[in-house]
Order: C-alpha cells, then sequence, then structure tokens
C-alpha cells in the first residue's frame, strides 16, 4: 500500500516589510530558548507543529515536539541545552497536533552557553495563579489590602500623600465629562485631535484615579463619581467618534478608561451595570485586537507603529481586567499579546536595545510596554523585563538624547524643542530599579531637575499623570542609587544608530553626537536621514534637527520634517533619499553602519547610505560618510559620492541661529556655545556657501509663533567622483577653540593634518584618482 502524500507547506521568501524566518545560521541568538518565527500560510485558522532536535533527521526519541500552536510565532517552555540545533515546522491538526502538510525547510542554529534564560510558561498554565478577584490591575485584593493599612499608618507610603493630592481630590470637583463631538464635518483637524485627546486621556484619569482613592480611604464619595464617569463613557457609541477607527488615540484612551473602571469597580456595580460596560469595554477591545491582529496582522507585518502600540496599550489592560474561566475569546486576546511581547517584540530594535522610530518614540513606546509589563507580572508573575532587549534598551536615550538636549537627535518628537518629556526621564528610572544601572536613575533625576513645571504640558499630561506611575513603580521596584554616567561610543547595531557621549555629567565639557545610517530607512517615525548626524555641546543643542512635530501628515511634517533637506547631511543633484507613505519605497531606502569603534585617539563611524540615495538618484554608485571625533573634541567629516553622471551634492548643515560665512568656513554662535567649521579639501572643486532662514514649502501655519532655523549650505560643482573633508569645531563662549589644518598631497594620497593648542596631531588619508 503506498504511503499517503501530505500537500506541500506554503513557505513563501520573506520580505523586508515581513516577519522573518527565524533563528538560523545567521541569527544573532541572544536568549534561551530562542525565538521562533515563520511566514503563517493563507488559511487564518491554521495551527502549525514545531519540532526541534539536535539531529537534523529528526529521530523520534531526540526530538521535541511543541503543538498545537495557533500562531506563526512561538518560544518554548523550556530552556534549551547549548549547541547546535535544527528546527522545522508545518500546519498540523488542532486537535491531535500531527501535520497535515509537509514540513518546512529545515532550518539550523547555534546555542551559546550562558544566555539569558527566558521560557515563555506554556498557555495550558501560564494563568494558572491568577485571580479571578478583583482589581487586578496594578493591585491584586491582598495586595491592596496590605497597600490600605500601609497608607493608613504613613500617607507618605510610596509616594501616595502626593498622588491623593494631586490626582484624587481635583477630580471631585470636575463635571462629569460627556462624550466628544468629533471633528468639524468629520474633517481631522490638529487642535481638535491635541483637545479631544487631552479630554479623554482625563476621562481615564478621573475613573482610575477616583476608584482608586475611593478604595484605599473607604471613600463612598469618590467611588460613586468614579462610578457615575464609568457608566457615562459606558454609554458612548463604541463605533462612533470615539471608536478606533474614527481616531484610535481617542479609542485607546476611553479602552483603558473602561478597563480601569470596570476592574477597579467590579463591586461597585449591579449585576446589570457589570453587564453593560463589560459589554461597552468588550466591543471596543475586540475592535482594536481584530484590527491588530486580523487587519493589520502585525504578527506578519510588525511595522505599524500604533497597531504594535495597542498590545501593550490596551489590550493587555483590557484583556486583564475582562479574563474569565471559559471566556475563550479574551482569553485568546490575552495569549497572543503575552506571546507576541515574548517573541517578536519589539519589531524597532534588537538586544542592543536602540528603537528605529527614534527616542521619542521609545518615550512612548517604553512607557506603555512598561506598563503592560507591570500588570503582566504583578496579575500573572510572567516577567518581561529578563529580555535582553529589556535589560539594555535604557542605554538607547542614555546615549542618543541626554537630558540636556532638546533637538539633536533624529525622528518624530512632539516635545516642539523641549527638553526631552519627563515620562523619558520615569522610563530611565525603572530600567534602573530592573536592571539595577545606576547610570538609569542619574538620567531620571537629572531629567527631572531641567524640567521642573512641564507636568502639565501636551505631551507630559496628554500621555501620563506622572504622580500614578511614581506610586505605582514604588509598589513594585527599588529606587536604586544614581551613579554618573560613562561616556563613550555605543553602536545600536540592529537599528542604525550611534550614539557618541563625553562627560555627560559635566555640562561644562558634555559634547552629544548622535549618527544614523538605518536598515529600517524612513519607515513609520523614521525619516530620509542615512548618514546624517546632530551634535550638541557645552549645554546647547548646535547642529540640529530642523522643524517640529506638529502633527502627523501636517505639512511641516511631509515637507520638511520627513526630507532629507531638513537634516545634516547632503542632497545629490538637489535630491535626499525616499520619505513619502510607500512603506517598501521607504523600508528600501536604508543605510548600513560599516564601523563604529573607539580607536587610540579617537572615535570613528563609516556610514553607507547609497541605497537610501539610489531611491531618488538610481545614477549613484557611492554614498558614503565617515566621521572622525578627535580627543573628545572636535570632528573631521569624510563625504564619498560616486555616480554614473556628473552630481552636484548640496552639504547641509542645521542650526538655530543664523551663520556667519566666509568663502570656505562658517560659524554659528549660540548663547553658551558655538561651532565653526572650514572645507578642508573637495577633490570636485570648491563650494559656494549660502545659507537660509526659513521651511521652505511648509504652511507658516505650522510653525506660527516658533523659531526658525537656519540652514547652511555647501553646494560642490558637478561631477561623477566627489571627495570632501569639513572641519567641525564645537566650544565654549567663554574658551574658544581653534584647530589647525594644512594639506600634503604630493603623492598619490591627499593626507589632511590637524592640529591643536598642545600640538597633538591627527592625520586623515583621503585617497585620490591614480591619475589626479
Amino acid at each position: 500500500m503506498l504511503a499517503r502524500t501530505l500537500p506541500t507547506l506554503d513557505e513563501p521568501k520573506a520580505g523586508r516589510l515581513t516577519i522573518q524566518y527565524a533563528p538560523t545560521e545567521r541569527s544573532d541568538i541572544v536568549e534561551n530558548p530562542p525565538r521562533f518565527s515563520w511566514l503563517p500560510v493563507i488559511e487564518d485558522e491554521a495551527s502549525y507543529v514545531l519540532r526541534l532536535s539536535r539531529d537534523a533527521d529528526f529521530p523520534a526519541k531526540d526530538t521535541l515536539t511543541f503543538a498545537p500552536i495557533p500562531l506563526n510565532f512561538f518560544t518554548p517552555d523550556r530552556v534549551l541545552e547549548p549547541g547546535r540545533w535544527h528546527w522545522s515546522y508545518a500546519v498540523c491538526d488542532a486537535g491531535t497536533g500531527k501535520p497535515v502538510t509537509e514540513w518546512s525547510s529545515t532550518r539550523s542554529f547555534t546555542l551559546a552557553a550562558d544566555l539569558p534564560e527566558t521560557p515563555l510558561p506554556a498557555r495550558a498554565v501560564r494563568l494558572d495563579g491568577a485571580t479571578r478577584a478583583h482589581p487586578r490591575l496594578w493591585l491584586t485584593p491582598e495586595r491592596l489590602d496590605a497597600f490600605r493599612k500601609a497608607v493608613a499608618v504613613d500617607p507618605t507610603h510610596c509616594a501616595w500623600d502626593a498622588f491623593y493630592e494631586g490626582s484624587v481630590l481635583p477630580w471631585m470637583e470636575r463635571e462629569l465629562m460627556r462624550e466628544p463631538a468629533g471633528y468639524p464635518n468629520h474633517q481631522r483637524v490638529a487642535p481638535i485631535w491635541r483637545q479631544t485627546y487631552i479630554d479623554l486621556q482625563e476621562v481615564w484619569y478621573a475613573i482610575r484615579h477616583l476608584a482608586i482613592g475611593g478604595k484605599v480611604t473607604g471613600n463612598q464619595e469618590m467611588l460613586d463619581k468614579a462610578k457615575a464617569q464609568l457608566l457615562e463613557a459606558a454609554s458612548w457609541d463604541p463605533m462612533g467618534v470615539t471608536s478606533r477607527a474614527y481616531t484610535d488615540e481617542w479609542a485607546y484612551r476611553v479602552n483603558n478608561a473602561l478597563a480601569w473602571g470596570y476592574d477597579w469597580l467590579h463591586d461597585q456595580l449591579t449585576e446589570e451595570e457589570r453587564a453593560t460596560v463589560r459589554a461597552a469595554l468588550r466591543e471596543r477591545t475586540r475592535d482594536i485586537a481584530e484590527h491588530a491582529i486580523v487587519n493589520a496582522k502585525i504578527h506578519l507585518f510588525p511595522y505599524d507603529s500604533h497597531a504594535v502600540r495597542s498590545v501593550s496599550l490596551t489590550l493587555i489592560p483590557a484583556c486583564i481586567a475582562l479574563l474569565e474561566d471559559g471566556d475563550d475569546e479574551v482569553r485568546g486576546w490575552l495569549d497572543y499579546c503575552i506571546e507576541f511581547l515574548f517573541t517578536v517584540y519589539s519589531p524597532w530594535g534588537d538586544a542592543d536595545g536602540g528603537w528605529a522610530e527614534g527616542t521619542n518614540y521609545w518615550m512612548m513606546g517604553m512607557a506603555y510596554l512598561i506598563d503592560a509589563a507591570n500588570r503582566l507580572k504583578s496579575y500573572t508573575g510572567i516577567d518581561l523585563y529578563q529580555r535582553p532587549f529589556l535589560q539594555n534598551t535604557g542605554d538607547f536615550p542614555l546615549y542618543c538624547k541626554a537630558p540636556n538636549t532638546r533637538r539633536a537627535t533624529f525622528g518624530d518628537d512632539s516635545t516642539q524643542g523641549d527638553l526631552p518629556g519627563i515620562k523619558t526621564g520615569l522610563n530611565m528610572r525603572q530600567f534602573g530599579g530592573v536592571t539595577g544601572k545606576g547610570a538609569y536613575q542619574w538620567y531620571c533625576e537629572e531629567n527631572l531637575r531641567l524640567n521642573p513645571g512641564t507636568e502639565m504640558e501636551f505631551y507630559n499630561w496628554g500621555w501620563w499623570d506622572t504622580r500614578f506611575d511614581e506610586m505605582a513603580f514604588q509598589t513594585d521596584f527599588p529606587v536604586v542609587e544614581a551613579t554618573p554616567p560613562e561616556g563613550g561610543l555605543r553602536h545600536f547595531r540592529g537599528i542604525g544608530w550611534v550614539g557618541i557621549q563625553h562627560a555627560m555629567d559635566d555640562p561644562d565639557e558634555h559634547i552629544q553626537f548622535v549618527f544614523k545610517s538605518s536598515p529600517f530607512g524612513s519607515i513609520s517615525h523614521s525619516h530620509g536621514d542615512q548618514n546624517a548626524f546632530c551634535m550638541a555641546a557645552y549645554g546647547e543643542d548646535l547642529a540640529i534637527q530642523s522643524g517640529y512635530y506638529v502633527a502627523f501628515n501636517s505639512s511641516m511634517h511631509r515637507e520638511w520634517r520627513r526630507q532629507t533637506r531638513s537634516k545634516n547631511a547632503i542632497l545629490i543633484n538637489g535630491k535626499g533619499q525616499y520619505a513619502e507613505k510607500d512603506k517598501a519605497k521607504a523600508m528600501a531606502a536604508t543605510g548600513r553602519i560599516l564601523a563604529a569603534e573607539p580607536r587610540e585617539d579617537h572615535h570613528y563611524i563609516r556610514g553607507d547610505a547609497t541605497e537610501a540615495y539610489r531611491s531618488l538618484s538610481p545614477e549613484v554608485t557611492l554614498a558614503e560618510r565617515e566621521i572622525y571625533f578627535v580627543r573628545n573634541s572636535y570632528f573631521v567629516i569624510v563625504d564619498k559620492v560616486d555616480a554614473e553622471t556628473p552630481v552636484t551634492v548640496d552639504w547641509l548643515l542645521h542650526a538655530n541661529n543664523p551663520y556667519e560665512l566666509g568663502r570656505t568656513s562658517f560659524r554659528n554662535t549660540g548663547e553658551k556655545a558655538g561651532f565653526y567649521g572650514q572645507v578642508v579639501w573637495s577633490e570636485a572643486g570648491k563650494p559656494e556657501l549660502s545659507q537660509t532662514t526659513d521651511f521652505p514649502g511648509v504652511d507658516p501655519a505650522d510653525y506660527e509663533g516658533l523659531p526658525v532655523s537656519t540652514f547652511l549650505t555647501a553646494r560642490y560643482p558637478a561631477a561623477t567622483r566627489h571627495r570632501i573633508a569639513t572641519l567641525l569645531v564645537p566650544y565654549r563662549l567663554e574658551a574658544p577653540k581653534r584647530i589647525f589644518n594644512f594639506l600634503d598631497d604630493q603623492g598619490y594620497d591627499a593626507d589632511l593634518y590637524f592640529t591643536d593648542a598642545d600640538e597633538n596631531t591627527f592625520r586623515v588619508v583621503m585617497k585620490k584618482l591614480a591619475n589626479t
């Protein structure tokens, strides 16, 4: 009798925008067990079986089998032995776990010894110890009772007094907030978006804080007012102006308000009221979950910023609040979210801890991830913080946006040129408590010291009540002792960023330099800024990212902020890099960090943005930039451009203030510090220098009342080959600095020499054409 042949497994090639097949021989495996992922088959209802063995023939007695797996990603529930492993997967019968297709290609990987151990308990047992009583978000009933007793003895316990005075009592004086009217004629406008955003955040604050205040103090009046606001919000149309499709950020806040209210006021509601609130919360949660899972398919296309964020921000707390035995739908959403955070997360970075969308969206993404991780840890015991990404991600703002910098880094940033939002510091304090790293606590304290009085700014209050965050943190984690941060270079390999910090804890000596050449291109909140840099020094931003993030898709955002012309970068034939809406093209306009290393007397960075420039200028065959940061004092920047036909190069440099221009030199003076630059060498000829104080092509309404920055343009004549060396010297105004340079080009190379006042000499070798 012939053996039955199983159908062939659909195993398509992975693209730039999709999840990848992992792990493989090329994978950088940083935790044990490794995370497994593959492209799903067309059938959404498919289940999978994964086999794993030290033997590529998968003998039955030496093979681990996991089935059924309902998703195309998986974290095993056990630690594996170090060494070489092989794996494959198939579609399986959801009941028996037996394959119903052929096995996939066999992929192999090597697991190193002594990796962090981060298994994920299997679905069947992971919630066994979790109570079904309320509340569950932040405190369980037992912990609430202990907390209530502690604050009765000491009102300052875990900063309760500050929370109660500043974040509970004021809501007793406020009227109930009614359902928003939406946009005029349902046409989205930024002022209405922002105000309604705040209004709905306040609905969440009112319900959560009054409920907590009433529960802890036994104040029935508070509980009644919280309940009234909860029932009001539950009466709003889930598919109306506060729905996800209308404005997802509004919907997220209503969802969270209902989740916290349902959880903390559960015993205050009648059966009928409970059913009303639960139905509204469930319908809204289903809408958000189905969008992330079914429509956005973040398990296949993980680069949807809002859909990915909704997992931490809304789905985790809503599912915890709604969880009941026998409710397979809610349990399925919660399991999906836990497994996504344990396996796929973060699509924006790797174990180095970087975040491709930039430091502001790191602040936002991490704030919600922290909330979800804390809720999961306190409710289920599942600890996300052991994952290497979360152990290291505090290094990203530490090296790429110091507490005293404003506009000297990359990506969308809602602070409009203010100092880093205070939630950045509180995130850092959280990671300090998790990891014990005192430098993270130093960042938090410095951030709060520099930012007094900003708590009510939109980019703070519109997202977080920091008094609640402080109280919740102190109930769960220790405050570590602050220690000064170490300086040096940090390469975030997965995202193509390099941060240099020198003397961060000393404003009179501090220099920050951030360079980017990213494999993420200009997707999501990234921009067309491969091979760009930003610089801050001596307490002031000097070489800045220009413009304002007034709103996503505003004129300023589309025509300026996302475009290469707003960066400290180059234009080739007047063109930059692709930065429009096509995600595939945005992800293809990439850069690479070829080197990033400390050397004996300097730091060296080399970036390749050839593909990014070829996205709009296919004649380009090379676009590289080298950075030499010499003796923690000055920068030599070398640009290399080759093209099949002659091209011009515009060398751009943005600053807060106008320049003083010479024929081949420029100077910019700020309030505390300044910098000067000099064109040291250009193979294609001398540039023409000019400056512009404007945001060309931007609607002036987008920056009304805001300072307008200036950009320098050094335009080099057309040539098929450009080699440009530029000196950039920052200095304190009370201590001007000069770096002298000269050229020796008697041979086939051009040797550029730089000397400082102490006669320290540095040489950069420029390769010339052999026939020059």
